[in-house]
């Protein structure tokens, strides 16, 4: 597959080496080009194997164990040599290679994580959380959903949608992540999932100055957490006002991954922010009677933005505060306008 012979030719992928002395990826083709005696070393190396014969489980329980011997395999590779021909690990594992400058920069993931599966586990988790609709069990779904030949290509090309419009939706709500307890990936899973929530729900989560605050309490919540637990190391109990705070500890102690603990961060998360954002309305267009309320209840019928005079075959119906931004689809927020300035107009 590194060589991409035969039918691996299209499922090559980088090998991290140091050469020359500076650490880096490196693919087939440049090490050809720029490292003849490598090259060379590679393809007159012999392998030793083992071959085993039976089925497939059996096969890949002597794999695990064998390699038990030496450094532990995580999770997340244990499901890679289980379920590698998943379409569902195939899809969480091409969302890693396209956020992964994201979890390495607000330091979700680090490079040896990513290595070693944690990536792949983690996205495997979101998408199984969307198709469910809410919060899973870490340990008991995640096998279960990694293996489900059930799930087809259209549903895991939704669930791979909605993860990447929810991720690209954090990027813009909450920059610097890294700054806050909610990179740690039990934090962050909880926040993905309420920030899913909302926009599953048309919430407005496009407005800078929400999304501010926002983050301004996910940094209070976050620092108060810290400071708790700092102050219960040195054998302090909580204040009545740090309330919040110790609810949120809990769910982090233990068994963090379980159903009941993530629903709890979850609600905490959701009592904090979604009284900050709008629900869009569910209509979008105006319908025809509004349309015939307004232009009947304009004397002038002028266009609201160049002032031009209207005929009922010209105008269209504006949204004065934006549907976007969670403007109503009603005559109290509507406003004749000519189809120029309509669209001139846009979500301002």
């Amino acid at each position: 597959m590194f060589t991409r012979q035969g039918r691996f030719k299209r499922e090559g992928f980088n090998v991290k080496l140091g050469l020359e002395g500076e650490q880096g990826y490196h693919d087939w083709l440049s090490i050809k080009k720029k490292h003849q005696d490598l090259y060379h070393s590679l393809l007159t190396f012999k392998v030793q194997t083992a071959e085993v014969t039976g089925d497939l489980a059996e096969i890949v329980d002597l794999f695990v164990r064998i390699n038990s011997t030496g450094k532990p395999l995580t999770s997340g590779e244990k499901r890679n040599a289980r379920f590698y021909q998943s379409s569902f690990l195939k899809a969480a594992n091409q969302l890693v290679r396209r956020f992964q400058k994201y979890l390495l920069n607000e330091r979700i993931l680090s490079e040896s994580q990513l290595d070693r599966m944690k990536g792949t586990e983690l996205f495997s988790e979101l998408l199984m959380s969307i198709h469910q609709g809410g919060v899973i069990n870490k340990k008991t779904a995640l096998d279960r959903a990694i293996g489900n030949q059930a799930i087809n290509l259209n549903t895991l090309s939704r669930l791979d949608r909605e993860c990447t419009a929810t991720i690209n939706t954090m990027k813009k709500m909450y920059p610097d992540l890294r700054t806050t307890r909610f990179h740690n990936s039990a934090d962050f899973y909880s926040l993905f999932m309420v920030t899913w929530d909302m926009r599953n729900r048309h919430f407005v989560l496009n407005d800078r100055r929400r999304n501010k605050t926002a983050l301004i309490l996910l940094r209070r919540l976050s620092n108060g957490v810290d400071e708790l637990r700092d102050q219960l190391r040195k054998a302090k109990p909580a204040k009545t006002a740090q309330r919040l705070y110790a609810d949120y500890i809990l769910t982090v102690q233990g068994d963090t991954d379980s159903s009941a603990n993530r629903e709890r961060r979850a609600e905490i998360l959701r009592n904090l922010l979604l009284g900050l954002f709008e629900r869009k309305d569910g209509k979008r267009a105006f319908s025809s009677e509004q349309r015939r309320l307004l232009w009947n209840s304009d004397d002038k019928k002028n266009c609201a933005g160049c002032r031009k005079p209207l005929s009922w075959d010209n105008f269209t119906v504006d949204h004065i505060f934006a549907h976007s931004k969670g403007g109503a689809t009603a005559v109290r927020n509507a406003q004749l306008m000519c189809r120029r300035c309509n669209s001139r107009k846009g979500a301002r």
